[in-house]
């Protein structure tokens, strides 16, 4: 009897095609699996389940019994309780990797546009403003040689320092929970404390994962004491940053600008506050939102699913000790 395998959220058509070969497979698409029944009957008999941003609780495998694996289809893995996956012997997976450039691409177009004010003047031209020469109100600023701090030195936060390094000659400074040797090596970086990467950077760029040492680790505190000319970009998760003194230090010009790929709540509200500035750019969470990319995770993703239905250990395992107790 073939295992059952419950997909959800963006695992990649041609990767479940693949799984249907293999195994008895209920897929729901977007976001149809919340509050549908049909969800609930498959999720009893799944033996894996395969998607992204599904919180998994102790509530949720209550209602899976034959569980064995679950596979989130991104690196972060915030909405999975591990704690409880271990004690249940349930195996858990991320993608890591795969997305590393993709995601950097995306957060270093995020800081030129906002450095560079592009998607404020592409408006201006397209809705026939552009009359007269560009006013000196409308200048963006330099990118190139300036000072980027980067919290959070993990594969993406080294792939960014790599694009400054070599690509616009910025000085490096960051600040993680230990030392990086790779980007001290290769990108000339340099470690210091978390207050004197505030203080010193030109661009200060966020790409720590969602924990709960990290949740508004960036808020009214931390603004104040970057400099008035930096550029705040956020390409880490939204709760990271408390988004009421966000708003509060681009209107009281406390910061130059921002830009964030992340909201405390995905989708935002259109009323959210920060949405009517102009000195904020910001993106619907794209980071590894490529099609080459999300194909590459969806086959990760699969890949983590069939050595844990297979009994074997995955590429990708977040809870070593499930597979020890195992």
């Amino acid at each position: 009897m073939k295992p059952n395998v419950l997909v959800y959220m963006r695992v990649d058509k041609r990767v479940i095609k693949e799984l249907e070969k293999e195994y008895e497979v209920t897929s729901f698409h977007n976001h149809e699996y919340i509050g549908n029944p049909d969800f609930d009957l498959a999720l009893k008999k799944a033996d894996g389940i395969i998607g992204l941003s599904l919180k998994v609780t102790k509530e949720l495998l209550d209602n899976a019994p034959n569980l064995k694996v679950v596979c989130n289809v991104s690196v972060g893995y915030d909405n999975l309780d591990l704690e409880e996956l271990s004690k249940r012997k349930i195996l858990a997976t991320n993608t890591p990797g795969v997305l590393d450039d993709t995601t950097a691409d995306a957060i270093f177009g995020l800081l030129l546009s906002t450095a560079r004010r592009i998607p404020e003047l592409d408006q201006f031209v397209k809705s026939g403003q552009w009359d007269i020469s560009l006013q000196p109100d409308q200048y963006g600023v330099d990118v190139h040689h300036k000072t980027l701090g980067i919290i959070g030195m993990g594969n993406i936060g080294r792939a960014i320092a790599r694009r400054a390094h070599f690509g616009f000659g910025m000085d490096i400074l960051y600040h993680n929970r230990s030392k990086n040797k790779e980007a001290e090596e290769l990108y000339q970086a340099s470690y210091c404390e978390f207050d004197d990467l505030l203080t010193q950077s030109d661009f200060v760029c966020l790409m720590v994962p969602a924990t709960k040492e990290t949740e508004k680790m960036i808020g009214a505190k931390e603004f104040q004491k970057m400099k008035k000319s930096a550029i705040f970009i956020n390409g880490s998760r939204g709760k990271n940053v408390d988004e009421e003194a966000l708003y509060h230090a681009l209107v009281n010009k406390e910061i130059h600008a921002a830009g964030i790929d992340v909201f405390t709540n995905e989708p935002t509200n259109p009323d959210n506050p920060l949405l009517t500035l102009k000195n904020l750019v910001t993106l619907p969470h794209i980071g590894s939102s490529t099609t080459e990319c999300e194909y590459n995770m969806s086959k990760l993703a699969a890949k983590n699913l069939r050595a844990a239905l297979n009994g074997e250990k995955p590429p990708s395992l977040l809870n070593e000790t499930s597979w020890l107790i195992k």
